[in-house]
């Protein structure tokens, strides 16, 4: 089986009126699968959107035949409820074409309701208790929260294939945890070392077995020079650890903690070159750990027709569209 790829649509560095405009380019040119980010703030000031992934979603999925998904964090930000309302609303009208996956989350996005943004361990323990009350809305059931004034929930309008709930996880200890009870997993990066350690920690927690999605960013443009350029003026926090892109709380921040970042530390991290082949061959490397979509990302703004034409030439012909529709 080989692996399907997708097309990534960032709301943090397009307004949503151009994004929409890139993901029916997308399936113009031969894509079947795309995802899109769930950001309340861009990762910085020079990125410069960020617009509502629910309402973008339901005119991508109109206006396209693309299946995709979104990566989003319940419990603070979204009640758990409201966003398998919004989920099982987008399968009941586009069936087997939405997927969901979740994640602890980062304080970017979430600290924006006020209260305080708790530790990782207490984060992951809602995250397991959204997953569940989500999953019980899908098969119908009236759910009932402790200690609420108004304590019962359940969903009216629904599909008969509820959405595939992913993992989202960037370390092999979250990925382990995840195993067993997530559908599957996404992960973010492109060290192949990395992944595998991810991805097997997955396995060996449960899900073995379970589909595999990979979100890579990179940087296409028409020159080294742009490619690189780009991706240290829009990724730059990549240079960050796991703990900082999870804390930090505005794009302000963002920018004052990657002001001294070195290029050559953003390029170890955001793979950039004018040449798609190489691209290609990176994005090859990485699915040979398993992978059953890669969903690319480039960074490069103002590059995106180019580089959906480039992915049409050399790209999607080793994707296989045989299975772009069968894990949702």
């Amino acid at each position: 089986m080989r692996t399907v790829f997708g097309f990534h649509c960032s709301h943090e560095q397009h307004a949503p009126s151009a994004l929409l405009k890139y993901a029916r380019r997308a399936a113009e040119v031969g894509f079947t699968a795309a995802m899109c980010s769930d950001h309340f703030h861009p990762w910085s000031e020079r990125q410069a959107h960020s617009g509502s992934a629910w309402s973008w979603l339901g005119a991508a999925l109109e206006a396209t035949s693309l299946s995709f998904g979104t990566v989003c964090a319940p419990g603070q930000r979204y009640h758990p409820a409201v966003i398998a309302q919004a989920a099982a609303t987008l399968c009941e009208m586009y069936p087997r074409r939405f997927w969901l996956a979740v994640g602890s989350g980062e304080a970017l996005n979430e600290s924006i309701t006020g209260s305080s943004w708790p530790p990782k361990r207490r984060r992951n323990a809602r995250l397991q208790t959204c997953a569940e009350i989500m999953r019980a809305l899908w098969a119908g059931e009236t759910v009932r929260v402790r200690g609420a004034a108004h304590s019962e929930a359940r969903l009216y309008s629904r599909s008969a294939t509820p959405p595939m709930l992913l993992g989202a996880a960037l370390s092999p200890e979250t990925a382990g945890w995840m195993g067993s009870w997530a559908d599957g997993l996404i992960m973010a990066g492109s060290e192949i070392e990395t992944l595998r350690r991810v991805s097997q920690a997955f396995r060996d927690g449960g899900g073995a077995g379970k589909p595999l999605f990979l979100q890579v960013t990179l940087s296409f443009a028409p020159t080294q020079e742009e490619a690189e350029r780009a991706a240290y003026d829009q990724w730059r926090h990549c240079v960050l650890d796991s703990d900082q892109l999870s804390s930090i709380a505005s794009p302000e921040q963002f920018d004052r903690a990657c002001e001294n970042a070195h290029r050559s530390a953003v390029l170890t991290r955001v793979r950039a070159s004018s040449d798609i082949r190489r691209h290609v061959d990176w994005l090859l490397e990485a699915a040979e750990v398993g992978l059953d979509r890669i969903y690319v990302h480039n960074v490069a703004r103002q590059y995106q027709h180019q580089f959906l034409d480039a992915c049409a030439a050399h790209l999607l012909p080793k994707s296989s569209s045989a299975v772009a529709q069968s894990f949702v």
